[in-house]
């Protein structure tokens, strides 16, 4: 509760602290609109392969043209300016800079930037979800390791959910599940970039606005994401997906305490003790009242009957048995509150979420009949889409993790709906990425073998 105090006291004996951005799209832009007036935070620079691009974000974001004309690092950091620079390498080997926020959305050069980073001392602020849940728990271990930080991004839901698990076990209650809203139904898996923008209904001039990238949302919008996350959420807090992954039941807030308890209570759960999606749409369409498309939730339960009464007296709201009961906050504001990230790393030494094992996976599942010799196209494209499944069926299954289809190249026929193994493709063995995953996989297959 006193963040921002010691973000003041920081800046009064060391100064701001001093960050690099690699990537400048979204979650980027709305990072820099809170930075540009921020004291106790300094952009030293911001590292993007298109610098046309990256200064147009600056410029959209509120950022006057001079504070961004710095021609380097060095001279960004002599003059409290900033330096657009293409090399996120360099970037990442500058020695003032003490924070680097991973926001290219992109998993092959999410894990490098981390690697390199924490290779570096530098804390790492992991925007990039897609990296976090095919390679995090190697990374969170990485960066112990090196005495460095690597932590969720606050304002996204993953670290919002854990922070919403964690105060629920602090405070004593037994955790039922947790996880997010969001807009969905069966048929969305199938859409490609070419449909994506006919479910969303954004205007012309939305688009014309150059945030908004077809694949990129149509992963929001296929289940893709979803499954991103919630491993994410699962990863970092010890919460267990169910074996048929995400069933994405509908559900408005009043139905939190209610959807969310196991089946055998009348609720939707395969699984106490999961993650799970609240669906802002009907099965036949139609919107959810009220519901949480924005927002994230926890469900619990009360462990004693003096709880449950507590419950009655202080008007919580609970399923029909008094005992479940949800807390939720209605909606995230993304890069808009990624300060507390960054913040928490540096004057605090910790993380706003990060993985403590390999529980949660999204593996690979053909949003079409493949055949041998086609090319994936990953995440929100046209050949396939993500699942949530527990780690220990992943690693059962051989599965291909969505973070490593983009460019794979098809050797055998894979049935729609159907996971895709890495038997069933042919992968660069000498990426990093793919090292890194293999390393993973070899560490926690040993783990839960040994369960």
């Amino acid at each position: 509760m006193n963040l921002f105090s010691l973000m003041q006291s920081r800046t009064a004996k060391l100064g701001p602290i001093r960050v690099g951005v690699i990537g400048a799209g979204k979650f980027s832009s709305m990072f820099l609109t809170q930075a540009v007036g921020a004291a106790n935070i300094h952009v030293v620079g911001v590292a993007d392969i298109n610098i046309p691009k990256a200064k147009a974000a600056l410029a959209r974001t509120g950022w006057p043209a001079e504070r961004y004309a710095a021609q380097t690092l060095d001279e960004a950091i002599r003059t409290g300016g900033t330096a657009v620079i293409e090399s996120a390498d360099t970037l990442i080997a500058h020695p003032e800079i003490e924070v680097i926020l991973e926001i290219t959305g992109n998993p092959l050069y999410g894990t490098y930037h981390a690697v390199r980073a924490i290779d570096h001392g530098k804390h790492v602020i992991m925007v990039n979800v897609e990296a976090d849940c095919m390679v995090g728990p190697i990374l969170q271990r990485r960066a112990q390791a090196a005495g460095v930080v690597y932590s969720m991004a606050y304002g996204d839901q993953p670290a919002l959910i854990c922070e919403l698990v964690d105060w629920c076990r602090t405070v004593g209650f037994d955790v039922v599940a947790a996880g997010k809203g969001t807009k969905y139904l069966p048929e969305y898996n199938y859409s490609t970039p070419d449909t994506v923008w006919n479910y969303y209904g954004f205007t012309d001039e939305q688009l014309a606005s150059g945030d908004y990238n077809p694949q990129m949302f149509n992963s929001f919008l296929d289940g893709t994401k979803s499954a991103i996350e919630m491993a994410a959420v699962a990863n970092g807090t010890g919460l267990l997906p169910q074996e048929e992954g995400l069933l994405f039941p509908a559900a408005s807030k009043d139905d939190l305490p209610v959807v969310f308890r196991e089946r055998e209570k009348g609720g939707s759960l395969t699984r106490r003790g999961t993650v799970e999606i609240a669906s802002s749409m009907y099965r036949d369409g139609t919107e959810v009242p009220d519901n949480l498309r924005w927002g994230v939730y926890v469900t619990f339960e009360a462990t004693t009957d003096y709880a449950v009464q507590c419950f009655a007296e202080y008007g919580v709201h609970t399923d029909p048995s008094g005992r479940y009961a949800s807390l939720y906050r209605p909606y995230h504001m993304i890069g808009l509150e990624l300060g507390v990230s960054i913040a928490a790393a540096v004057v605090r030494g910790e993380a706003t979420g990060a993985p403590t094992g390999f529980r949660g996976d999204v593996v690979t599942t053909a949003k079409k009949d493949l055949r041998a010799g086609d090319r994936l196209d990953g995440e929100g494209g046209y050949t396939v889409f993500g699942k949530l499944a527990p780690a220990s069926t992943s690693l059962a299954k051989h599965a291909l993790p969505l973070g490593l289809a983009h460019g794979a190249r098809m050797v055998r026929d894979v049935a729609k709906d159907q996971t895709v193994s890495w038997d069933d493709v042919e992968v660069d063995e000498t990426q990093f990425a793919v090292q890194i995953r293999r390393e993973l996989e070899a560490e926690f297959r040993a783990e839960h073998a040994a369960l």
